[in-house]
């Protein structure tokens, strides 16, 4: 099993490796200590779970938790405030460590990762669920921008803008790329730009086969052709 601990604080890190270097089923440990880190780490090595502390500066555990990007590793919030078990379950945690705890607890939440890790080879391959929110960095800081939010999609040279109400930030990525994290709410419209099937509200003809797409915010889409009936196929009544 694969482990990555996310701490901003170093002592707590180090005391939960050691804790670990006794564990047989614990293959290898990583150590983030800040919430950006550890998603370019996720990215980067694909650990089974992280041991994620909730409280830290700039990206919060939940926070971490809710961007993680399909297929996502397995979470287990490790903390020493009691008070966020309820959105521990909302991020489908599997499993709240409370600080401090010893050999024992720790061996039981390993022992639930390798159980669900076990479950999840043994079936079938299922639809994953797209991520809640995506971190965009703009000038040194990250912003946490709701898919929920999120009008349409274009993009822009290296980088995809995430239209919403409150303006266009820039995530780094492809648009083929974020809309395979993203699934079916989101469709291409055109070659530069996809649109939330829910956002749409008016379709403009025009005589070529393309068309214009108007949301219900009052935003203006393109719609080529050779996109125009992906489009129309999920908004036609069942």
């Amino acid at each position: 099993m694969r482990l990555l601990i996310v701490d901003d604080e170093r002592p707590a890190r180090e005391r939960l490796r050691r804790m670990l270097a006794h564990e047989p089923g614990v293959t290898s440990v990583t150590e983030a200590a800040d919430g950006v880190e550890a998603l370019a780490l996720v990215a980067r090595d694909a650990p089974d779970a992280l041991l994620l502390d909730i409280e830290m500066p700039e990206l919060s555990g939940i926070d971490v938790a809710a961007s993680l990007v399909v297929p996502a590793p397995l979470v287990v919030f490790v903390t020493a405030y009691d008070d966020y078990a309820l959105r521990a379950f909302d991020a489908e945690a599997v499993d709240y460590l409370l600080k401090p705890f010893d050999g024992a607890r720790l061996r039981r939440t390993l022992d639930r990762l390798q159980s669900r890790l076990t479950a999840a080879a043994r079936a079938p391959a299922s639809t994953c669920t797209p991520p809640r929110q995506l971190l965009v960095t703009e000038r040194g800081a990250t912003r946490i921008v709701q898919v929920a939010d999120i009008e349409w999609l274009e993009t822009a040279d290296n980088y995809v803008a995430l239209h919403t109400r409150d303006g266009a930030p820039l995530l780094r990525q492809s648009l083929g790329t974020l809309l395979g994290q993203l699934g079916p709410a989101f469709v291409r419209c055109h070659r530069c730009a996809a649109v939330r099937l829910t956002a749409v509200n008016r379709i403009v003809p025009h005589s070529k086969g393309d068309c214009t797409l108007v949301l219900h915010s009052g935003a203006v889409v393109p719609c080529s052709r050779q996109y125009r009936a992906a489009l129309l196929d999920p908004l036609r009544p069942a």
